[in-house]
């Protein structure tokens, strides 16, 4: 029985190793071209050590792209989403999770109905109005318009679902205003959740690479997805060493911000399964 054991766990192991290998590969290979030629990353056996050809790189990607405007325009755009989605979705979270007032089922109800809306329908509209209030071709064109997230106000809800009430009422007793029952009780203790938040809302802006490509008409606006997709052209006339040195100044954020806050995330995605 125990030598069964042994090996089911030896089975399960090799397994997990060879799932690891096959996920982290492909972001080995794409840090280690960015530091190598384009006949090195294209040759029959490709070069899978680091090289020494990443200044160069780095050279050639900032005559096709202005690389440091496009990290501060995806910086402002995700810094700014991030802390103001998390601001906004934990203030509805809050309220539909601890206020009882008419039709908030309802409320609730038709927030989570928007979900099954597909985002590109939204496209022409959003386009139309950005034109005509004077904010298209601006970071707060690509920014406001998806504050409103469901899928933020429900992680929150879920969440502050299982804060103490007690708590709340015993900020009231010791003369705490509403929002500062918000901001110095509520919020403090919901770290675990607001990590989650944080992540999915940086994520999902920092990639976001529709919207901005048809609100966005000036390349000094462009931010990362959009400004790589720039780097695209004739199969023959690719430099795979730049496009890859691109795409890992590209992920490496979404990695430390990950890394950094990896156990905010899961026990905001856990807090997110309690139950009414």
């Amino acid at each position: 029985m125990k030598g069964k054991n042994m090996g089911r766990k030896a089975v399960t192991y090799v397994f997990l190793t060879i799932a690891v290998f096959a996920s982290l590969f492909p972001f080995y290979f794409m840090f280690v071209s960015a530091t190598n030629t384009n006949a090195q990353i294209l040759s029959v056996s490709p070069k899978l050590t680091f090289g020494t050809n990443l200044l160069t790189n780095l050279e050639n990607l900032n005559k096709k792209l202005d690389i440091g405007r496009v990290f501060i325009n995806s910086m402002i755009m995700t810094v700014s989403y991030t802390g103001l989605s998390i601001l906004f979705h934990s203030m509805a979270g809050y309220a539909l999770s601890k206020y009882e007032f008419k039709g908030k089922g309802l409320m609730f109800g038709f927030i989570m109905m928007t979900m099954m809306i597909p985002g590109q329908v939204m496209y022409v509209p959003l386009f139309t109005l950005m034109n005509r209030i004077g904010w298209a071709n601006t970071y707060q064109a690509v920014v406001l318009p998806g504050l409103a997230n469901a899928f933020g106000i429900f992680l929150m809800r879920q969440n502050m679902l299982s804060f103490p009430a007690s708590l709340i009422e015993a900020a009231r007793i010791d003369g705490y205003g509403e929002m500062g029952i918000f901001f110095r009780v509520v919020l403090p203790n919901m770290k675990p959740a607001v990590g989650a938040l944080g992540i999915y809302m940086f994520m999902s802006m920092w990639n976001n690479f529709m919207w901005p490509l048809i609100i966005l008409g000036t390349k000094s606006m462009y931010n990362f997805p959009v400004a790589l997709s720039m780097l695209d052209g004739v199969v023959w006339r690719k430099d795979y060493g730049v496009i890859m040195l691109a795409t890992s100044l590209a992920t490496l954020p979404i990695l430390l911000i990950f890394l950094i806050f990896q156990k905010q995330f899961v026990a905001g995605v856990m807090g997110g399964a309690v139950k009414e």
